[in-house]
């Protein structure tokens, strides 16, 4: 196999299922050799009867490619050195981590119970952290050894994560924390040879195709905009050294469309040069507000 990935190795979480395999049969067919990561939970993060990843592996050898299957909660320290340790010691490298790993426990705010609060944060914005900071450990280490890497991070965020979603707090709050995590990566990380950028994709996945069925429907017949298969080429692109120059960015992937996707940025403001009342700052607040932009609307609503 040759393409843009080429000599690289890249390790991708939650690779057992949906997005996470897309991916990573998208990187072997591009010539990389994956590190295919998965727990083998259910939607809602309970142990499943076997692991996946072995399944992408095999389908991966069998085309022709390389993989290995890691089966660590990258939620732990344990698991998530554990990762980049199987790239080294499979493979000699680590050129590229993809953070996709995730689960749902849906409730509205009032029934939101403390455990899935915790238990969404934990594997959506902690199971992206720690992975990151394993790989970034060890390209630091490269790049002061003189060895400086082409080294790529894709971050999996969403929409929920940009405009909020209703009864996905958890979520929501999760993959918002998940574009702050690659902004402050992009920046501290840049001096090792390491790229951050993150994606929002609309998809169809294990997590998507009962909160939103009749958007994630499969056509009859055409084109599959909701196919996993539609993002895997941008994070292939942000993932090999094609990208070079493109960090701190966030990405929206839907179907056969790619966005730029544009942040917070100061809009109409005013400046009084001393304090405001309570009366004059709503007052002012209030004539902003009219002349500001109408923010997206919020998923679900």
């Amino acid at each position: 196999m040759s393409g843009i990935g080429q000599g690289r190795v890249v390790a991708v979480t939650g690779a057992g299922r949906g997005l996470g395999q897309a991916h990573a049969l998208a990187f072997a067919a591009e010539g990389a050799r994956v590190v295919v990561n998965d727990l083998g939970v259910g939607l809602d993060g309970t142990p499943g009867p076997d692991s996946p990843a072995g399944q992408v592996v095999d389908e991966i050898r069998a085309a022709g490619g390389e993989a290995v299957a890691h089966a660590g909660d990258i939620a732990t320290t344990e698991g998530a050195a554990s990762l980049v340790t199987t790239a080294l010691e499979a493979y000699g490298r680590l050129d590229t981590l993809v953070s996709n790993a995730g689960f749902l426990r849906d409730r509205m705010l009032v029934n939101l119970g403390e455990d899935d609060w915790d238990a969404v944060i934990r594997v959506h914005l902690k199971g992206h952290f720690l992975p990151l900071r394993h790989a970034a450990a060890h390209w630091r280490a490269e790049a002061k050894a003189g060895r400086t890497p082409v080294a790529r991070v894709v971050h999996t965020s969403s929409g929920a994560g940009l405009l909020g979603s209703v009864g996905q707090g958890n979520y929501s709050a999760a993959k918002a924390g998940i574009v702050g995590l690659t902004l402050v990566a992009a920046a501290e990380l840049a001096r090792y040879g390491v790229q951050v950028n993150a994606i929002a994709p609309a998809a169809r996945t294990r997590m998507t195709e009962r909160t939103f069925a009749a958007t994630m429907a499969a056509p009859d017949a055409g084109f599959d905009a909701m196919a996993p298969e539609n993002v895997s080429p941008l994070v292939v692109w942000l993932g090999s050294a094609a990208s070079a120059g493109v960090t701190g960015r966030v990405f929206e992937a839907e179907g056969g469309r790619i966005t730029v996707m544009e942040g917070w940025r100061p809009g109409p403001s005013a400046d009084k040069g001393a304090r405001w009342s309570p009366a004059e700052a709503g007052e002012t607040a209030l004539k902003l507000l009219a002349e500001a932009e109408t923010p997206g609307a919020v998923y679900g609503a």
